[in-house]
């Protein structure tokens, strides 16, 4: 597989890369989101999720069984030690070429071994003129994984949504970027904390902010 990128390398290069995935148009994706069902451990009704693990084994994908999401409270004091179940990812989106060649993208980036296992978060954040929507309700945090990639699917009328690394909690951030459409920023969870800002609309009405979020390991447990 040949990817084509335009890349920005930043000041923590080694740790972290805003880049443009040139071969992935994502309005193959934005039908995929509209029918994600809501995620049930946030209160409000404004996020909706999907979730599915894979390995990327040379140039194929390799769906994994279902399982849960687990995290430890350290890592997320909001739903830590809990096991979260998901629906799994639509067979017809990991069945789109574009798709594989977004995770084949995340494991060349980092350079993951063959066997190990990538989770794929499918994530719709909603906003109202009367309700922010919070795509990270835990605040600063680590994942508890090795490496985190957010593809940026859609923003569509909403302001806000601005993306901050950081390397320690109470530090500013030494990066803050609105993700943009086709847009990928990879990160090494061990250096660096993360967070989004809340969002709202930009003028009256839903606003949206559609995000893969990729993770290695997965973080995800057999039943």
């Amino acid at each position: 597989m040949q990817q084509v990128w335009e890349s920005t390398e930043l000041e923590y290069a080694f740790l972290f890369t805003l880049r443009k995935v040139n071969s992935l148009n994502p309005e193959n994706f934005k039908s995929f989101f509209h029918n994600l069902p809501v995620d049930p451990y946030i209160k409000g009704n404004y996020r909706l999720r999907r979730l599915s693990r894979f390995i990327a084994s040379g140039d194929k994908l390799i769906k994994l069984p279902h399982g849960y999401l687990f995290q430890g409270k350290d890592y997320n004091p909001l739903l830590g030690d809990i096991k979260r179940e998901f629906s799994e990812l639509d067979d017809g989106l990991i069945e789109l070429e574009s798709f594989k060649h977004l995770v084949l993208a995340f494991s060349d980036s980092c350079k993951l071994h063959p066997e190990a296992e990538i989770g794929v978060h499918q994530i719709r954040t909603i906003c109202s003129p009367h309700n922010l929507g919070n795509p990270a309700p835990e605040g600063i945090h680590q994942d508890g994984t090795d490496f985190i990639g957010i593809f940026s699917v859609n923003r569509e009328n909403i302001q806000g949504g601005e993306t901050h690394l950081y390397t320690a909690k109470k530090e500013k951030p030494v990066f803050s970027k609105v993700l943009n459409p086709g847009e990928l920023l990879l990160v090494n969870d061990h250096e660096f904390f993360h967070f989004t800002t809340p969002i709202k609309p930009q003028v009256e009405g839903q606003g949206i902010r559609d995000v893969f979020v990729l993770t290695s390991p997965s973080l995800l447990i057999d039943y």
